[in-house]
């Protein structure tokens, strides 16, 4: 059985190392610039309205949209949240007195089987079926599949991480198995961490100025990208099903993609990994602050993947890779990293097919071909500025890819609509047609 034993340290050695950075006043300043880049992005879209209507015009029409059907939301997600409070703790409960019974091995896999069929329809297949019948907007659909899967996750790092421990108490005949107390798993559940543990470093008090200033910062952002998307992205492809499909539109869209595309990366980290996990820390009192490290020093993309998220990379380190080594007796380490790769190309795309409603592989093509490429070639072995340079601009043209192919298909989904598709007609792109029969009409 491997050990899972995760960092437990000080929390002065565990402190976010961005949030130290942004004590140095270079840093701060990269930090105001951006905050000046939003101060042009609002500007320039006031005054292109006062020119175009002539008044000011303050429409938030696309943020309504997105986050339409917010109480169905509220309601989708507490549903979840408390049958992942109750169903999980509740069958290992039970299956951890029924290890002291008679034919334990019957009741491991009727309690296993019972797990997993409510982690794939439970909470796997019911929040997908309400979301897609309602026709949830992309960003509250967002909330929702990113709450399912990190729910399923956090119940499967439960369940994971206790079965030793009441499968060692029953080797060993001592007086009862050690089954975690509620108020220890509802504390995991709300914690920024993907891996369970009795008890967590913490604070001794809780800053809510602290709380309050990276909460705003996050609603900051959200502002931040949408005008990103009304003054950057939607001028460039709401008019994309009128014009002709061809090499040179792609490789203009690409390009011209890639600014919105880093910018929408950098406001998603800054207002996930460091703003809203840390937020949610300091309310918990959660001093293990290592959400990500330096990763925009990294000179290989194996470094990058596991320092651009933490919380996430430790989770698939533990019970994907380490799990599929020790099931495999540590024989197949490229089979295991390429079965990590595939778990976190699935898990993505289907995070964004669901929520945009159609399905482009096109992230899960990035990750299972030019990510594990650019994991074996940009290796750990490459060291130096160059190979740093090689990493973003890589980065860079990712996001452009990104941006670009997911918004023309977006815009061609609604162009170029199928009344009564195939299944074959919904695998196929809508962008590699639409543009060719409106040219034909």
């Amino acid at each position: 059985e491997p050990k899972t034993d995760v960092r437990l340290a000080s929390a002065e050695a565990l402190r976010v190392l961005v949030y130290e950075l942004f004590e140095v006043n270079h840093i701060r300043t990269i930090y105001h610039m951006f905050i000046a880049l939003l101060i042009l992005f609002i500007l320039s879209t006031l005054v292109v309205d006062f020119i175009d209507e002539g008044r000011l015009v303050l429409d938030f029409g696309l943020l309504v949209y997105a986050f339409g059907q917010f109480p169905l939301v509220v309601c989708t997600w507490i549903c979840m949240f408390l049958s992942v409070l109750l169903v999980p703790y509740s069958l290992f409960h039970l299956w951890a007195q029924s290890q002291s019974h008679s034919h334990p091995g019957m009741y491991s896999l009727l309690f296993g089987s019972v797990f997993l069929l409510y982690q794939a329809l439970g909470l796997g297949f019911l929040p997908t079926y309400m979301a897609v019948t309602n026709s949830v907007p992309p960003a509250s659909c967002f909330i929702i599949i990113l709450e399912q899967v990190r729910l399923m996750m956090k119940a499967h790092s439960f369940v994971r991480e206790n079965v030793p421990r009441v499968q060692t108490w029953n080797a060993w005949m001592r007086p009862g198995p050690v089954v975690p107390q509620v108020s220890q798993y509802l504390y995991f559940l709300f914690a920024p961490t993907l891996i369970y543990r009795d008890k967590y470093p913490r604070n001794p008090v809780i800053r809510w100025g602290y709380v309050a200033t990276k909460l705003l910062q996050v609603l900051g952002c959200l502002f931040y990208a949408y005008y990103v998307f009304v003054r950057l992205c939607i001028p460039q492809f709401h008019s994309i099903g009128l014009q002709l499909f061809d090499l040179r539109a792609m490789v203009l869209c690409v390009f011209n993609s890639i600014l919105p595309g880093v910018l929408v990366l950098f406001l998603g980290f800054f207002a996930f990994l460091h703003c809203w996990l840390n937020a949610f820390a300091e309310m918990l009192r959660f001093a293990d602050r290592m959400f990500y490290k330096d990763w925009w020093n990294s000179t290989s993309f194996a470094n990058y993947y596991r320092t651009w998220n933490v919380v996430v990379h430790d989770w698939l380190y533990y019970y994907v890779y380490r799990d599929f080594l020790w099931i495999s007796q540590k024989r197949f380490r490229p089979a295991a990293m390429l079965f990590v790769f595939t778990v976190s190309a699935v898990v993505h795309e289907y995070i964004l097919a669901v929520c945009f409603g159609f399905f482009y592989p096109v992230l899960f093509c990035l990750f299972m071909c030019f990510g594990m490429m650019f994991n074996f070639i940009l290796h750990d072995q490459r060291k130096g500025p160059i190979w740093n340079i090689i990493m973003w601009t890589s980065l860079f043209l990712g996001q452009g890819v990104i941006i670009c192919l997911y918004s023309q298909e977006w815009y061609a989904q609604r162009y170029c609509p199928l009344k009564e598709p195939s299944f074959l007609e919904l695998l196929k792109p809508r962008s590699w047609s639409c543009q060719r029969g409106l040219m034909g009409n």
